[in-house]
């Protein structure tokens, strides 16, 4: 079957202006901590509007900022273009790769002037499977940060969450750099990752849902759809219980949201990252003080101590019981997703090479 999950609808507030009543997007500052997802659309107006508290720089990023003119972090991507460590580099992928690292070093340290909230670095997801590699590039770009005066605690580094990624974060983590393990799409990659103690651990819950309408074969989310569940929410609510009932130290962090309908089925989950339209629509609507509907936190610390979970759930995780565990949706949506991201920084480094050097040089 194909799932039709049915998400429960939140009233939708009503949006004419009155100095008695709250914006609805104030009121949810007080259960979860809301970002913009601002940087890819450049929309400046928008940005000031809603201040962005914390950013990620990434190889899409860098293609936006090299495709716009005149933009204030292109400076950054010239710098780097300039670097004369990079340019002493004999091999010619060396150079890229080197040129790609201190660009995006550039473009973070001038992202964490701006923003009062962490930084996050993507890591170069062709690594995805090579723990050490992954390592290894951490410390790279940790380094570049440290000449620019970036204190680590600042810093989050983006790993994608394949078994060897969680195995750098646990590495990583152990040395007090702060990681940040992205593409997550199942149970047994969120349990990991918080096994590891993973700074924050991302769930993108529309991209679940998304899958989960199109295809049938994933006996857990096949399930979930038969009891007319949202097996991206659903997947949120687990981890997070996961997480605080076993006292871990990871933050949830949500991306892909779709809709208002679910912003107020996460509440109180620790992150969520919300695009500039639905953060327009909640700034526009009002919550009256004598309206009967009221915000009601679904996420809680107290509330995940009654959840339980199944013996195979509580295990140990290892490469062998993490492979076995993972669902042909995990699987698919990985892999997809890693692809997309390599080529992107692909497109980054030919860019480079197209461009380098700059005027000047």
């Amino acid at each position: 079957m194909r799932c039709r999950a049915s998400v429960r609808s939140s009233r939708i507030l009503s949006s004419s202006m009155t100095s008695k009543g709250k914006d609805s997007l104030f009121l949810l500052y007080s259960f979860s901590f809301l970002s913009s997802n601002f940087l890819m659309s450049f929309d400046i107006a928008m940005c000031c509007r809603f201040p962005p508290t914390a950013a990620t720089v990434s190889s899409s990023l860098l293609l936006g900022i090299c495709s716009l003119p005149d933009t204030k972090f292109g400076s950054a991507i010239e710098t780097a273009l300039a670097d004369s460590a990079c340019y002493e580099q004999d091999d010619p992928n060396d150079r890229l790769s080197c040129f790609c690292d201190k660009a995006l070093v550039n473009v973070g340290t001038d992202l964490a002037r701006l923003v009062p909230g962490r930084v996050s670095t993507e890591v170069d997801a062709r690594l995805a499977y090579d723990a050490h590699g992954i390592v290894r590039k951490v410390h790279r770009l940790l380094q570049l940060y440290y000449e620019l005066e970036v204190p680590s605690e600042r810093l989050l580094f983006k790993i994608p969450s394949t078994w060897q990624g969680i195995e750098a974060a646990k590495l990583l983590e152990s040395e007090g750099i702060q990681t940040h393990l992205t593409f997550v799409y199942s149970f047994p990659q969120a349990a990991a990752a918080a096994q590891a103690g993973a700074s924050v651990i991302q769930i993108f819950v529309g991209r679940i849902r998304d899958w989960s309408r199109n295809h049938t074969g994933d006996p857990e989310l096949d399930a979930i759809c038969r009891k007319g569940e949202d097996p991206g929410l659903e997947l949120v609510a687990k981890a997070y219980n996961y997480i605080h009932k076993y006292g871990h130290k990871s933050k949830l962090m949500v991306a892909a949201i779709r809709n208002k309908q679910d912003i107020f089925s996460l509440l109180g989950v620790d992150y969520m990252i919300l695009p500039l339209k639905i953060l327009q629509s909640l700034k526009e609507s009002i919550t009256y003080p004598d309206e009967k509907y009221s915000f009601v936190r679904k996420l809680s610390p107290s509330s995940a101590m009654t959840y339980n979970f199944s013996q195979e759930e509580l295990v140990n995780w290892d490469e062998a019981s993490f492979s076995s565990a993972m669902g042909p949706a995990s699987k698919e949506l990985l892999a997809a997703v890693l692809e997309g991201y390599a080529n992107q920084t692909k497109r980054v480094e030919e860019l480079f090479g197209k461009i380098w050097p700059p005027p000047n040089v």
